[in-house]
């Protein structure tokens, strides 16, 4: 028999939403999911967005915190560097919970 506690607690929990990342818009995992400070946090930023873990990565493989500050404190903006369009044709690819050791990309500028 179900205790009265237990359908007090059911009646009242709601489950995650389910997460897009902006980036490259496929579904993010709850355990895969990073929390993006579109301006750094160190340079006074407080918009966040949730994004895939090997995403986030893939940004701060890529860009300074000055760089993602002045030239880049959007999503949009982030994807039209090339190095981004190649990383997210790429990822689109992967199943959503991928994940991959990120390095540091050659094609940085």
């Amino acid at each position: 028999m179900a205790r009265k506690r237990d359908r007090e607690v059911k009646s009242w929990y709601e489950a995650p939403a389910t997460a897009v990342c902006p980036l490259c818009g496929r579904v993010v995992p709850e355990d895969q999911r990073d929390l993006h400070h579109l301006v750094p946090k160190s340079r006074g930023g407080r918009e966040t967005q949730v994004l895939h873990r090997i995403c986030h990565r893939q940004i701060h493989a890529l860009f300074s915190e000055a760089e993602l500050e002045k030239s880049y404190p959007t999503i949009p903006q982030l994807q039209e560097h090339p190095a981004i369009r190649k990383f997210v044709a790429w990822v689109r690819k992967k199943p959503p919970g991928f994940y991959d050791g990120t390095r540091k990309s050659g094609l940085r500028r």
